[in-house]
């Protein structure tokens, strides 16, 4: 299959966004609580996929959380304590950029957790998602899968690319080292947390284009009808004494154009 050209891309997302519109009116509407969890391998494109919700959407309904690295507080807490604060309230949509699952993917493998915690979160991951579940929240976990050769391209990329470059930590250069580590690694906890009621959803993510619309078709389809009319608005003209510029009525500096 041939890669997804980016006129084509934009001419397919533009539908789903507005289906995104649509949901996100419901969840408001309807008091939902809306939970996505985006996880895979690094470069798969989890972040791309986010920003192509997350960019049409009311930023006060809808949040991404990214999480940094526990302080030494928060390493003595119970695990999920962090990730709890930033669950939705009625009417509200959390993307979670890497989640709870950072311990059984890079926390078990780089050795940042010891085997009796790595246990615990196993037994404790399923049980603490029911919760979730039995409280009422919408939860979705989506893996972005990409093979070696091309996660190996775009750690390339992203290194020659100064607009990318930010997105390599010393953390992601020790994963390509650990490729078949994290695969063992998802496959253990895919094991022990796919249940019917939180399943994991894979996405092929070798053509980052097509794993965002796949994705995205695909949350949409796990919702039901959304159609929720807008409440209608008049736009009432402009309260002025001339037409004109925008005359600056206290002190402030402008902005010197460049362009």
């Amino acid at each position: 299959m041939s890669t997804l050209k980016k006129k084509e891309y934009v001419e397919l997302l533009h539908p789903l966004q507005v289906q995104l519109c649509e949901m996100q009116r419901w969840v408001q509407a309807t008091g939902q609580r809306v939970v996505a969890v985006f996880e895979g391998r690094d470069t798969a494109g989890k972040g791309g996929a986010i920003n192509a919700i997350s960019q049409v959407l009311n930023p006060r309904g809808c949040r991404v959380v990214a999480l940094p690295k526990p302080t030494e507080r928060e390493r003595t807490q119970w695990y999920f304590q962090r990730y709890v604060e930033h669950l939705p309230a009625n009417g509200e949509i959390v993307l979670f950029d890497r989640s709870w699952y950072n311990r059984g993917g890079v926390e078990h493998v780089m050795g940042f957790c010891n085997d009796s915690e790595y246990k615990r979160w196993l037994v404790q991951t399923p049980q603490f998602e029911q919760m979730l579940i039995d409280d009422g929240i919408l939860l979705f976990k989506y893996w972005f899968s990409v093979d070696q050769a091309q996660q190996e391209e775009r750690f390339a990329e992203r290194i020659d690319d100064p607009l990318k470059r930010w997105k390599i930590s010393p953390i992601d250069i020790a994963a390509c080292t650990k490729y078949n580590d994290y695969t063992i690694a998802r496959d253990e906890f895919f094991k022990a947390t796919h249940r019917k009621h939180t399943p994991w959803f894979v996405v092929d993510a070798n053509d980052q284009k097509r794993a965002r619309l796949n994705m995205i078709a695909h949350l949409l389809e796990q919702l039901p009808d959304l159609k929720i009319a807008p409440e209608p608005l008049e736009l009432l003209p402009l309260q002025r004494k001339t037409l004109g510029k925008d005359k600056l009525g206290a002190k402030a500096v402008l902005v010197r154009e460049r362009y």
